[in-house]
């Protein structure tokens, strides 16, 4: 069995390696193929830019199956002494997966219906016309980025046990917690801004350029530090 400092430092470096294809996956490649308020030149883009569509799918789904094992692992070290927080950080970040993983299949059917180098051919595409299919496309990563907002919602909410999980523990600095909900309450206003709220997605967007990199401490310091001797405290029932 691990120790708590190794167990968190387990959990910071799945936590780093998930983490890494993440900003090409959810922002570099979605910057590069969609023209907003454009079809055809999203998939023209989508045509002449098929393999970097695909890497952005490999980087999906590679960041979002290894993202599977950290709150596995944060649950480990956390249930000693904040055991209802610990699993309902756990239950909140995993609702998150099949919805984000869902979302891939909107960038793949992207591809496939914009007619990119690779892509597959689908059986009924001959009745639509071109112009037809760019539009699909286009709604099809419309609504892929739509699903990762929804997301996104769990993205947030799940820092906020673990937030708890960090301030309760003993063996963590107090503040990496507050920095967590911090980040938590920006992933949620953004992707709430972005479903229910449009007139507020730039100031969201604004102010999550902040509050996003408050959830690398907690990165930085499981994997550096892990978990410190001797400031564990007693077993908590929350």
């Amino acid at each position: 069995m691990l120790s708590p400092r190794r167990t968190a430092r387990l959990a910071g470096l799945l936590y780093l390696v998930s983490s890494l294809p993440a900003p090409f996956a959810l922002i570099y490649v979605p910057q590069k193929l969609f023209v907003e308020g454009n079809p055809a030149a999203t998939a023209e883009r989508l045509r002449t830019l098929a393999g970097l569509a695909r890497a952005g799918i490999a980087a999906s789904l590679a960041s979002g199956i290894l993202f599977i094992f950290v709150p596995l692992v944060l649950y480990r070290l956390f249930k000693p002494t904040s055991r209802q927080a610990a699993l309902a950080m756990l239950i909140l970040i995993t609702i998150s997966f099949p919805i984000s993983l869902h979302a891939v299949v909107h960038q793949v059917a992207a591809l496939n219906l914009a007619g990119g180098a690779g892509g597959t051919s689908l059986a009924g595409l001959t009745a639509l016309d071109q112009a037809q299919r760019d539009a699909l496309a286009y709604l099809a990563l419309r609504m892929h980025h739509n699903e990762l907002m929804v997301a996104e919602i769990f993205w947030g909410l799940w820092l906020f046990p673990f937030g708890i999980c960090v301030i309760r523990s003993g063996f963590i600095p107090r503040v990496l917690g507050v920095l967590l909900m911090v980040a938590g309450c920006g992933y949620v206003a953004d992707s709430f801004a972005e479903l229910a709220a449009p007139q507020f997605v730039a100031a969201t967007t604004r102010i999550t350029a902040i509050t996003n990199f408050c959830e690398l401490p907690i990165i930085l310091w499981l994997l550096i530090w892990g978990a410190r001797p001797g400031r564990r405290t007693a077993p908590a029932s929350s």
